[in-house]
């Protein structure tokens, strides 16, 4: 491994391995089964998620990738499922910050992600070629690989940390893979406000020939968290 990988390579401990159900990626990118249907499809970063899993068990073509994946599925399931537990202790602490009708209840958003990550697990162990370790802002696709690439809770959500220089870095990337359409869910940071230089990247994908739209979904947990972005290539 080269040391610029070895130096980007994040520890497991600081990766928060949680992941999203196949239903919850239909809601949060108002997406059909058969928009997706005959797509060559990304989910980037793909975290936990049991999109990839799910998605391919229903004759859909979906790769996964994430930085995670430097890591053994093993130690990936015993992350995700110690993360769970921490999530929901806390959880109860800061319910007010969240909306309660998707899940219903700590023990509904339990069972959710408990189901994501088996799934998630079970696949990467028949199918480990699907999930393929990444660092972004770069990725290891021929230019227009995908027609659709999926991007949830990680641009935008971390703005804290992660520069404009990076989000504008990794947006070019997720579009020199992607011959149709990038969609990322969603547009605020984790204290729920818009991402503060989304207009900005809206008007610089404007004049790179994309056309862009934000649209409301039917998915909203965490309070304002309730709209993607949706970028068509021209």
């Amino acid at each position: 491994m080269s040391k610029m990988k070895q130096s980007t390579k994040l520890d497991l401990e600081r990766i928060v391995f949680i992941g999203r159900t196949f239903e919850e990626y239909l809601d949060m990118f108002l997406l059909s089964e058969k928009e997706l249907r005959g797509k060559k499809i990304l989910d980037c970063p793909a975290g936990a998620c049991s999109f990839t899993a799910i998605g391919n068990k229903s004759g859909f073509d979906v790769t996964a990738c994430d930085i995670a994946y430097y890591h053994s599925g093993e130690d990936l399931k015993n992350k995700g499922l110690q993360d769970i537990e921490h999530a929901m202790k806390h959880m109860e602490e800061a319910k007010n910050n969240y909306k309660w009708d998707y899940f219903k209840d700590i023990e509904g958003l339990r069972k959710f992600r408990l189901t994501a990550l088996q799934d998630f697990d079970n696949d990467m162990k028949k199918s480990s070629e699907r999930y393929i370790p990444v660092t972004l802002p770069s990725l290891p696709f021929k230019n227009d690989e995908f027609e659709i690439l999926l991007s949830a809770h990680f641009l935008f959500m971390y703005a804290d940390r992660l520069d404009y220089q990076f989000h504008l870095e990794t947006l070019n990337e997720l579009l020199r893979v992607t011959k149709e359409e990038v969609r990322i869910f969603p547009l605020v940071d984790l204290e729920g406000k818009r991402y503060k230089h989304l207009d900005k990247l809206i008007s610089y994908l404007a004049d790179n020939n994309c056309t862009v739209e934000e649209v409301k979904v039917p998915y909203e947990f965490q309070e304002n968290a309730n709209s993607m972005l949706k970028i068509k290539k021209g």
